[in-house]
Parts: C-alpha cells; structure tokens; sequence
C-alpha cells in the first residue's frame, strides 16, 4: 500500500483547505494513512511529516507496521499525547490551524483537547479529506476486496447445505462463519444476516433463534474481512417451492438489481442508479416495499462513500468499489434482497466475483 503516498496527498489537500495540521482519530482513517491496525491510536499529519501516538501494547507492532511515519509511544490517551506535542510544536512558533475530524472525535475529546491546547491553537472542523480520498480504491485496494469478495461470496455454498426446515438460523450462521475463519479471514464484515420466512421483512434480521420453516423466503446478507478489507453479498433463496406470485416477486428485485448494475458507469450521480433499481420496483407496483438505498462504497470499512441513494449527486468514478443491493420487504409476509460488490471501470463496472442471480430452491 502506498501510505506514504498517501499522507503526501493529504499534506498538499490540508494546505488548501487552510489547515497546518490534521488530528486524525478515526482508526479505519489511520490505517489507510500508515498501515497501523492498533486499536489506540492518534495521528497529527501536516506539512512537517507525520507522527502516530499509540501506546506501549503497540510499541513493536507500531514500528513494523508504520515505517513512514514517527511513532511516539504514550503512557497518556493517545488524543492527550498528540495535544501536548503539538502545543509544544507551537510554543516553538510551529503549527497555527489544527483540523479535527468531526465525525470521529467525541464531545469529550473535543473538551479534553481544548483543555490541553488552551486556546494556543486555533481548531476547525476538517472537511472529510481523508474519507473522500478512500472512495477511491487503488489497484491494490482492488485487489484486496477482490479477494475478500471471492472468500464471502464462496461460503453461500455453505449456506445452500445447512439450510432446511427445522434448523435454526443462527446454526446455519455459525457453519457460515466457523468456514470464514477456516478459510482465512479475520472476521466477519458485521454480524451475519439470516432472516427466514417471516422474518425476511426484516431488513436486518441478524440470525435468530428461529427455526426454519417450509414455504418462504431465506434472506443471507453475510461478509467477511480479509486483510483488512471488507465483502458484502446478499442471497436470497427460498424453503420449498415458491408459488407463481413468490417467484414474480423475486423476479422483480432481480430486474431492478440488474437496471442498476446497468446503470453503474463513470460520471453517473449516486442518485440516478439508487433511481434505475427504483423504477423497476415501481413498475411492478412495489416501490414503496423498497425502504434503503441502492448500495453504498465499501474498503476498510463496510460503509463507506458513496451512497448510492435517492437524490445524491456524488458522481461515481473509475475505482470506487459499491453495493448494488435493491430489495423489497412487505411487513409481516416476506422479504427479497439481492447483492454484488461493483468496481466502476473506465466504461462501466464490474462485478467482483460472478453470481448466479437465478431463485434457488431448496
């Protein structure tokens, strides 16, 4: 990965949005800026270089893993390290501007942090530099979550075996992910989805204790992380064989998934593709059973931007990496969500990994 790229772009970013030093606190941000993965972590980026604060649980893997910057390991918070070191930077005539980010640090950080600098420097809220630069992935970012894509989308297969009438959600879960973990990953992208009969109306039905029953829909939205970047994918099948009506409404979110993906092209705003699978469930008279966005950006995290939602104007470009996920759910009766990790490409996009997108029936 090239961190040190990276933070040179940020430096040069900063400097235009009138910003000397940035604090970052956000650890997803962290690691894409220097490679460490520690869950303690403060880092000052600016025109001079940049040092990480972390703590003595950190102080080999720290140096292993953040060659391009300074590593200052901390007895104190490491937000209280970095406040005090950048006062002291300033007492030396150094740094004016400091950037924090506001979606990460707390109302009592942001306090401890005044409390140190003492009004010595002047803080503003930071633009999402950092965020808006990892809506665009790298080849090696692709690579990464193309792997990561082709480990989730493989455990369906467990999936398909362990589901049956009278076993539980949560065991078919549980096989899923017990094979993630044989197979290499770190862990799963959020806790495993699988929702049945009934209970596939519920957008996120995270995996109960509910047996599963003949004659409905099974919703599997599961992903894992695989050197630090995330999948997403969801498959939905269905217990017995579906009636004439269940079969048509599958067909519905399916066609609505495909308008998307047809949809996804470089220079398109969000909003327009969120649109594409909405007009599809609109014509089959289900548009208000649609009740999320179309997909959303995934990398370090698994949500990132873009949002891929009604009235976004955000325009995808070559190298972001969506969810194309359009989904219907009528309360109480049934639930249909189909789902492919995009990258966008210099025509079009390209789906990770291939799926058969045909109603299986088990």
């Amino acid at each position: 990965m090239d961190h040190a790229g990276r933070l040179h772009r940020l430096e040069k970013a900063l400097s235009a949005s009138e910003l000397d030093v940035l604090l970052v606190t956000h650890l997803p941000n962290i690691r894409y800026l220097t490679g460490f993965t520690g869950s303690s972590a403060a880092l000052l980026a600016g025109e001079r270089g940049a040092v990480l604060f972390t703590d003595g649980r950190y102080l080999m893997q720290a140096k292993q893993e953040a060659r391009n910057v300074r590593v200052v390991i901390c007895s104190k918070a490491p937000l209280i390290a970095a406040a005090e070191w950048l006062l002291a930077q300033q007492q030396r005539g150094g740094r004016r501007y400091l950037g924090i980010e506001p979606e990460s640090l707390t109302a009592g950080g942001r306090k401890r942090l005044g409390s140190v600098l003492g009004g010595k420097a002047t803080v503003r809220f930071a633009p999402p530099l950092i965020e808006r630069a990892r809506m665009v992935k790298d080849a090696a970012e692709i690579g990464r979550i193309r792997e990561a894509v082709s480990l989730g989308a493989s455990l369906f297969s467990v999936a398909r075996r362990e589901i049956r009438p009278g076993v539980r959600e949560a065991e078919v879960a549980a096989a899923m992910e017990y094979e993630a973990r044989r197979r290499g990953a770190e862990g799963m992208s959020f806790p495993t989805i699988l929702a049945s009969g009934p209970r596939s109306a519920i957008v996120h039905g995270r995996a109960s204790m509910e047996r599963i029953r003949r004659g409905g829909f099974v919703v599997c939205d599961f992903g894992v992380i695989l050197a630090g970047y995330c999948s997403d994918r969801t498959c939905t099948v269905h217990v017995g064989q579906p009636s004439r009506d269940r079969r048509a409404f599958y067909e519905a979110v399916r066609e609505a998934q495909q308008a998307a993906i047809e949809c996804a092209k470089p220079g398109v705003p969000t909003g327009e593709v969120d649109e594409a699978a909405r007009s599809v469930l609109r014509k089959w008279k289900l548009a208000k059973y649609f009740t999320h966005s179309t997909g959303h950006g995934l990398g370090l995290e698994i949500h990132e931007g873009p949002r891929l939602a009604a009235g976004q104007a955000e325009k995808l470009e070559p190298g972001m990496v969506v969810t194309i996920e359009p989904g219907a759910y009528i309360p109480g009766k049934q639930g249909v969500r189909i789902e492919d990790v995009v990258v966008i490409t210099a025509s079009g996009c390209e789906p990770l990994t291939a799926t058969e997108k045909d109603l299986v029936v088990l």
